[in-house]
């Protein structure tokens, strides 16, 4: 029987890890193109026609019902989601080994192994914070495909060599290199909503946002398992000098292989979704400016709300894993690592079920402004159950809390919906398809920078809270419940263009 709450409920325990996880995940514009770029007709959200007096737009707005029509390019879509792996994995392979890599190095005190760690871990989402613009305009203005192949063979290296560093400087600067090829993460989210109708756009961002949990769970997974190969199967690989002299290196160059396979099959098998129009002499018509964007109607207020979504899905899963690990009389669950892990794995794949089976259809019906402002109501209640949980643990009422703890795991990982609606919103609002790499890349900036300072800051706040027992141990909790709440209010401000409510066909029943 594995240990329970129960076990650990007396006791202090040191706070000696924290794991931030969960990655946030985006649909189309509807708006034409300027002459120089366009999205290829045949692969994008239909556009808005304004009806005329001579008819055209009633038959414009035809043609625009038959292009939603269209069925989703599963291929494509599974391709780029494939690709979609590549970033998450890359982030947390090194999870598992870092701490023990820093120390191996034998130049850094023990006492300054946490701090090392943390910036390593950090300069990854740094960097893609700094280059994420510059991968965005790149796309709008050469194309997707290139620049997510690029990315993709610069990722494969820069993520293979992290394992053979043999100091810290090393470490850093290869994780920057990795961080920088950023280019990845801003294509295919674009190329999906290219590939997709306001139709299918859900199902599409469903798969988008499953892909990247897989890469969350396997990237640790394979940092875990192989780290080490000599000590750890010595029947195997004891006897080759490359991994006893390199002990981090085949992990990581799992990683990279899985990287370079990405590489090779968007770069034979995946299409363009960013096409020229016109000849040479074809009217050219200046890109907007990354401030035009900005200041268009709207895109402001969307981005708000997904780097608020962002940051309170981080500081949860920057909190979680020690939370349940802390000791019950210092406002923990008390969980031993095979419950966590159950935990973790019980709360994936409801997220997975969530996102796969439910939010294509609810999106469908009540729009994605609809699951935004739903989730964030449940968001504030998801977490006041868990002081609650262990206001249950404390009195000994283990029957009530174990059915109160799975409940909320499974239910509540209904929230996760929020991280792909926010990307729904976010496409929805943008200008033009032409602007949609740069819209994208200044998202997924702001997540990448939100990314490098919040699972560190709130950390500590919660170990301040367990340290002084504020509000007995629960402290972080009345944070993240208020962070909760200011999304519910800035949800109340989505643009009607982000509501991305589904419009019937005439021949479709009520």
């Amino acid at each position: 029987m594995p240990d329970s709450p129960t076990d650990r409920k007396s006791g202090p325990s040191a706070l000696d890890e924290t794991t931030p996880l969960l990655a946030v995940s985006g649909a189309g514009p509807t708006l034409q193109p300027n002459e120089e770029l366009a999205v290829d007709t045949s692969r994008h959200l239909p556009s808005i026609a304004e009806p005329n007096g001579n008819g055209n737009g009633n038959q414009a707005s035809s043609q625009h019902k038959h292009e939603d029509d269209k069925p989703l390019p599963t291929a494509q879509v599974f391709l780029l989601c494939y690709a979609r792996v590549v970033e998450p994995a890359a982030f947390f392979c090194i999870f598992p080994f870092v701490n023990q890599m820093i120390r191996d190095t034998g130049d850094i005190d023990e006492r300054d192994v946490g701090f090392y760690s943390g910036l390593i871990e950090s300069m990854f989402s740094f960097t893609q914070m700094l280059v994420m613009v510059f991968w965005g305009k790149a796309a709008d203005h050469f194309g997707r495909k290139p620049v997510l192949c690029y990315s993709l063979f610069g990722v494969t290296i820069a993520t293979a060599i992290f394992g053979l560093s043999q100091t810290i400087w090393q470490m850093i600067l290869f994780r920057c290199v990795a961080g920088a090829f950023a280019g990845t993460v801003v294509t295919v989210r674009t190329m999906i909503t290219e590939n997709s109708t306001q139709k299918t756009q859900a199902r599409a961002f469903s798969f988008f946002s499953f892909s990247g949990n897989l890469g969350i769970f396997f990237g640790p997974l394979i940092g875990g398992g192989l780290a080490r190969p000599a000590k750890e199967y010595p029947n195997v690989f004891g006897s080759i000098q490359f991994f006893k002299q390199y002990p981090y290196a085949l992990p990581t160059f799992a990683t990279g292989t899985i990287s370079l396979s990405a590489a090779i099959i968007c770069t034979l098998f995946i299409r363009e979704t960013l096409e020229r129009k016109g000849g040479p002499n074809a009217k050219k018509e200046s890109p907007m400016s990354t401030w035009e964007i900005l200041k268009y109607p709207g895109v402001g207020t969307v981005l708000y709300i997904y780097g608020h979504i962002c940051l309170l899905g981080l500081a949860y899963t920057a909190v979680i894993p020690v939370f349940w690990f802390e000791p019950v009389y210092l406002g923990g669950f008390g969980f031993s690592p095979r419950w966590i892990s159950i935990f973790l794995a019980l709360g994936g794949f409801s997220q997975a079920l969530w996102l796969l089976l439910i939010f294509p259809p609810l999106q469908h019906k009540i729009g994605t402004g609809g699951i935004l402002r739903a989730s964030s109501i449940a968001w504030p209640i998801f977490m006041l159950v868990y002081p609650i949980c262990n206001l249950l643990l404390k009195h000994d009422l283990m029957l009530a809390f174990w059915i109160v703890a799975i409940t909320v795991s499974m239910l509540g990982s209904g929230v996760a919906m929020c991280y792909t609606a926010s990307q729904l919103a976010l496409n929805d609002i943008s200008p033009s398809p032409a602007t949609l790499g740069t819209l994208n890349a200044l998202a997924l900036a702001l997540a990448s920078g939100i990314r490098a300072v919040t699972p560190a800051a709130f950390s500590s706040l919660y170990a301040a809270g367990v340290k002084y027992q504020i509000l007995g141990g629960e402290f972080i909790w009345v944070i993240i419940i208020i962070i909760a709440i200011t999304c519910a209010i800035g949800v109340r401000f989505l643009p009607a263009k982000a509501e991305g409510r589904i419009m019937k066909n005439e021949d479709e029943p009520a």
